[in-house]
């Protein structure tokens, strides 16, 4: 299974990357504001969108391109390991 998350934190992304592993998925972040957000979010089976971390502009992004392409968006106010680990324990 191929996640993709959007937000969270910067410091937090090995943490991110090791839960996503440990529940055999891989792993794209994205949690800064980058130019080709959508070429590279690529076709995942979920994205995971880290409300409260994340600039309104990504957001907008990435739900665009998540409706184009038929994604299934989980949302979460909170950007802590144990918020991406009850999102990866209900999958």
């Amino acid at each position: 299974m191929s996640i993709v998350i959007i937000g969270g934190n910067d410091r937090m992304v090995n943490q991110y990357k090791q839960l996503c592993k440990c529940h055999k998925c891989k792993a794209k972040i994205f949690t800064q504001p980058d130019s080709n957000l959508r070429s590279k979010i690529g076709q995942p089976d979920i994205m995971v969108l880290f409300t409260n971390t994340v600039c309104h502009k990504m957001i907008v992004t990435a739900t665009q391109e998540a409706l184009k392409k038929n994604i299934k968006i989980v949302r979460s106010h909170s950007s802590s390991a144990a918020a991406l680990k009850d999102i990866l324990g209900g999958i």
